[in-house]
């Protein structure tokens, strides 16, 4: 090829990576909000009572089916992941248990996983998950029937759980169970941070739309919310927490009706709190994003694994090899 036909390959293939991580480099460093100035009297009480909450008087309820609370109760620690997973998917937490799962250290800081689910419909299903309770010790269950509509209970149900029974851990990370979660490179992050709190990060969703269709799924009817858009909000198939934005969102989500979807629900209670979401284009949002050991081992999260991805995914960037930038 002659030299000019180079340089024109050599400009496409710059020029497609431009276009492949330029928005999210945007959003990343340019598209984010301004934070709040915590003039508002209700924000500032919100603040106020999070930071004074005192969750001894919950620690008896008996809201929880199945509580893992001891696993909290006597260690430090600095990544609390909490798993929202379907009662009946019980392959797929061991996929997890045995893979990303499995790490408890990472640069010397402890790291636990957890999985939050509802109440199955079988009375056989309950029977399998008490068993898989008492032989792993990382289920929390609520007392409410888990279904599509429920979801957002079962997240009130993961924040209130963290703030009574494990208000000593730094971060929390929320995950959906199809979600393959980079833990090094996020706790490499978390380590770097220097705002210690009302960290809230995630991919943003911005002016997000609240679905009007009756016969949607995610149907919001306009007595729910009223506005045309929602506040920024971090997608929920994956999104990190400081421990004391936890305590803001539960003290809250009083106020705020829990027939929007989960994710939403977590943005809107933090707006409420002064809190302002953090994006990050290594959060893969709900996209799938297409393998490479390199890559994987850069990203946070890639969402729609498949079982069979996710071991061969966690095998080869879990070994030693490092990679050039």
């Amino acid at each position: 090829l002659r030299t000019h036909q180079w340089c024109f390959i050599l400009f496409n293939v710059l020029l497609f990576h431009a276009l492949l991580f330029g928005a999210d480099l945007l959003e990343e460093y340019f598209l984010r909000s301004l934070p709040f100035s915590y003039t508002d009297a209700k924000t500032l009480e919100i603040r106020e009572r999070a930071r004074k909450l005192n969750m001894d008087h919950l620690k008896g309820n008996l809201s929880y089916s199945i509580s893992s609370a001891a696993t909290c109760s006597e260690q430090e620690i600095f990544l609390l992941v909490l798993v929202c997973s379907s009662p009946e998917n019980r392959t797929r937490r061991n996929v997890i248990r045995q893979t990303w799962g499995n790490v408890t250290d990472t640069r010397g800081y402890a790291v636990l996983t957890l999985f939050a689910l509802g109440k199955p419909a079988s009375v056989t299903t309950q029977l399998e998950i008490s068993e898989e309770s008492q032989k792993h010790r990382d289920i929390i269950e609520g007392s409410f029937i888990d279904s599509p509509e429920m979801q957002t209970q079962k997240m009130l149900m993961s924040v209130e759980w963290t703030v009574t029974f494990c208000p000593q851990a730094r971060y929390i990370l929320k995950a959906d169970e199809d979600v393959f979660v980079g833990i090094p490179s996020l706790a490499g992050y978390l380590l770097s941070l220097t705002q210690l709190e009302d960290i809230y990060l995630g991919r943003v969703v911005h002016q997000g739309v609240p679905d009007r269709d009756p016969r949607s799924p995610g149907f919001v009817p306009i007595h729910r919310y009223s506005g045309e858009f929602y506040p920024d909000y971090c997608d929920g198939s994956a999104f990190v927490m400081s421990q004391d934005v936890a305590r803001k969102v539960y003290v809250a989500a009083e106020e705020v009706p829990v027939s929007v979807p989960p994710d939403i629900f977590v943005g809107i209670c933090a707006k409420k709190a002064g809190i302002t979401p953090i994006h990050s284009s290594r959060f893969s949002g709900e996209k799938h994003i297409s393998y490479n050991r390199c890559c994987y081992k850069f990203i946070f999260t890639s969402s729609n694994m498949k079982e069979d991805e996710l071991f061969k995914d966690w095998k080869e960037t879990s070994d030693g090899e490092d990679c050039s930038l």
